[in-house]
This record gives structure tokens, sequence and C-alpha cells, in this order.
């Protein structure tokens, strides 16, 4: 029996190890690093706008973060490739912006309930010491409510970083983009797909051990 008919091919598997590795996870990991360092900033002054901003400025910042988290991402991935593409050269950057933003959606309700969560006692003790608006966020209510929501923000970086195959729809060599151009090209897509799925679960499972520690650590 030819060994190459079998379902699993060892040296297949040997030989795409490497530049789903080097290339694909690279790629990857920067773009999960990167959108979640940009959700978790835009997602925090999001978050202080819906809390705090008069109508005038809650109403239509409201209504975007509703738009960017009811459409799909893949959606959003085409359609800023379309336009951005005139302007930005790199695919990549525009890919990463874009899951960003749309994490910032989620990350912002995160946050609003970390705020929320902080005792009406610290608002009025801030108030009763006459601390400015300013400091009474950034020295008082904020450290407590990231404190608050640690966990919660850490899943949703596990499932930014499980959600960046949808990359392949703008053709950025992530994980998953390596994987399928190695099985195109060699016509053996189960050692590719399955290295693929193996490195993503490598990856998430010991991070999402370590956030359910960090759960139980803060309750």
């Amino acid at each position: 029996m030819n060994p190459n008919s079998s379902w699993w091919d060892w040296d297949h598997a040997a030989a795409v190890l490497p530049s789903l590795l080097l290339d694909g996870f690279k790629i990857t990991v920067l773009a999960t690093v990167l959108g979640t360092l940009i959700a978790l900033v835009l997602g925090l002054i999001v978050a202080i706008i819906r809390r705090s901003a008069p109508p005038l400025i809650n109403a239509p910042v409201t209504w975007v973060v509703e738009f960017i988290r009811m459409t799909p991402l893949v959606v959003q991935l085409v359609f800023a490739n379309l336009v951005l593409s005139q302007y930005i050269n790199s695919t990549l950057a525009i890919g990463i912006c874009v899951l960003g933003v749309h994490y910032t959606t989620y990350m912002a309700e995160v946050y609003r309930a970390g705020i929320d969560s902080v005792p009406t006692g610290q608002w009025e003790a801030a108030t009763a010491l006459s601390l400015p608006r300013v400091r009474t966020w950034r020295a008082v209510v904020i450290p407590q409510a990231i404190r608050n929501t640690l966990p919660a923000l850490g899943n949703y970086a596990i499932s930014m970083f499980k959600e960046t195959p949808f990359f392949v729809v703008i053709y950025i060599p992530e994980l998953v983009r390596v994987a399928q151009n190695y099985g195109s090209h060699n016509f053996r897509y189960t050692e590719a797909i399955t290295l693929a799925g193996l490195i993503f679960l490598a990856a998430s499972y010991p991070t999402s051990l370590l956030i359910r520690r960090l759960e139980k650590k803060l309750a």
C-alpha cells in the first residue's frame, strides 16, 4: 500500500509545520496582540463616553457600537479592505484595525459592567473629597473597574485569537491561510489543517486556564 494514499502523512506534517509556526502563527499572534490593545483602549473610551457623556454625544456613539456589533466580522473585513486599501497599503494593518474595532464594542460593554460594579460609596467619597472628575475616573473608578473585568477581557482576547482565520477573506497569510496554501500546492489538506487546529488549541487552552485561575483569585 502506498503510504501517501493514507489519510495522514508524517512527511507532509513535518514539511508544513515550520511554515505554520514561523509564518502563519506569527501573523496570528501579532494580529491578536495589536487587535487586543486597540480594543482595550477604545473600549474603555467608549464605555466612559456611554456612561457619562451627554445624550448629543452618547446617542451616535451608541448607534455606531450597535451597528458594528450586529454586523458580521467577515463583512466588515471585506468592506474595510475595499474602502481602505486605496489609502493603506498593508492589508494586515486593515485587518488588525477592523478586528480591534469590532471587539471594542464587546469590551466596552465589559468595561461598563465593571464601572457599574464600583460601589456607590466610592463615587460619593470622591465627591465629598472634591476630587476633580478626571481624577475620580483615573484614581478611583477605572482601577476598580479594570480589576473587576480582567477575566472577561481575557476571554474576549482569546475569542479574538480564534477569529483571526476570518482574515482569509482578505488574503492575509495567517495560520489557516498558510495551511490552505500548503494544501492547495501539495494536494494534502489533512496534515496542514489538523496541525493549524492543534496550534490554536495549544495556544488558547492554557491561556483560558490562566484566565480561569485569575477569575477565581479575583473573586
